[in-house]
């Protein structure tokens, strides 16, 4: 059962990110025109992506109506902005107290200032991911690299586990307090976690033109 509802979990966190991507190139698109972000339009574009009957199924807490995106914010000055979708997954066990998981997602978007004129190259259009402290770009808002990659696994083991650099995992400074049996892991960190909700298992992808990420190596597996 924990094991389903591991995968459900991260199948709904894959299709929020899906759904952020396109509602944040609307929303590029959108305050161009009108100068200013509208969350309740987020929120609707991130509905329609995931679907609004696929949704009503889910383990999202409320459904459809369940999604929150009323944090999403726009600089007018800058261009700017992040776009938040929060929401909660509810918990398949039958014992009074336990509430829903918490859940965010967050995207940093730039509003869209039009295309190039003809004739010119228009490679600085194209749209890449970064992350905050990467020192490389990627094409492929679902590269592996930016994907997390949550496991389950059992503490007595995690000494003998490696992540894809061939180093070890150390408790996390945020949720590991005591021992805990059951422990979550990523490919590419170095940390393990109690908590599914650690702030330290969420990452911020930010969506830029690749004539932003000067100084950034294209990505080994995506940036070809």
């Amino acid at each position: 059962m924990t094991l389903l509802y591991l995968l459900e979990m991260m199948a709904v966190h894959t299709a929020v990110r899906s759904s952020l991507q396109y509602a944040g190139k609307q929303a590029a698109k959108d305050t161009c025109i009108t100068q200013m972000l509208m969350p309740s339009k987020v929120e609707r574009d991130v509905v329609y992506a995931i679907g609004e009957t696929r949704m009503e199924r889910s383990i999202i807490a409320g459904g459809s109506s369940g999604m929150d995106c009323s944090a999403s914010r726009m600089s007018v000055r800058t261009g700017l902005g992040t776009l938040n979708a929060e929401y909660q997954v509810k918990i398949p066990v039958p014992v009074f107290g336990i509430r829903p998981v918490k859940c965010r997602e967050t995207m940093k978007i730039k509003a869209w200032s039009g295309y190039e004129k003809e004739g010119l190259s228009d490679m600085g259009n194209d749209t890449v991911y970064v992350t905050e402290n990467g020192l490389v770009y990627h094409k492929d808002y679902h590269c592996s690299y930016l994907d997390l990659s949550i496991r389950m696994t059992h503490m007595g083991t995690v000494s003998d586990l490696r992540n894809e650099s061939g180093g070890r995992y150390y408790p996390c400074e945020h949720c590991m307090k005591g021992n805990a049996g059951t422990i979550y892991i990523t490919n590419f960190g170095d940390r393990y976690h109690s908590s599914l909700s650690c702030s330290g298992l969420k990452r911020t992808i930010y969506a830029i033109p690749v004539s932003e990420a000067a100084g950034k190596g294209a990505c080994s597996k995506c940036g070809r």
